[in-house]
């Protein structure tokens, strides 16, 4: 059975920066994308970024990129974000997903239970 733990969120001022991490265990394949997703209140859950297995393929949403960088520590069975620059409209649930493929949010399998980010201005 696989176990989706994140951690890192809390309150940081606007400017600020957090590091997301996502330790996932009992994963029976390795040819998946892990990925973050994040879901305000009253919206929808989008995609953050997600990663490849090697690491070697990465994406970004338009209102991170530059901001946000995800990587990931196999060894580990670790996924972490570290989040730059913040700004209050990253304030959200932020949510680890494994087992899926990039964007494809219907396609992840595992998800953990979520860690609150809140930044304020």
């Amino acid at each position: 059975q696989v176990q989706v733990v994140e951690s890192g969120g809390g309150l940081v001022q606007a400017g600020g920066s957090l590091r997301l991490s996502c330790t996932a265990s009992g994963l029976t394949s390795d040819a998946y994308d892990m990925a973050w997703f994040r879901q305000a209140p009253g919206k929808e859950r989008e995609g953050v970024s997600f990663i490849s297995r090697s690491g070697a393929t990465t994406g970004y949403a338009h209102s991170v990129k530059g901001r946000f960088t995800i990587s990931r520590d196999n060894a580990k069975n670790t996924l972490y974000l570290q989040m730059n620059s913040l700004k209050p409209e990253d304030t959200a649930m932020y949510y680890c997903a494994a087992g899926g493929w990039g964007w494809e949010i219907a396609t992840y399998k595992d998800w953990g239970q979520g860690t609150q980010v809140t930044v304020s201005s």
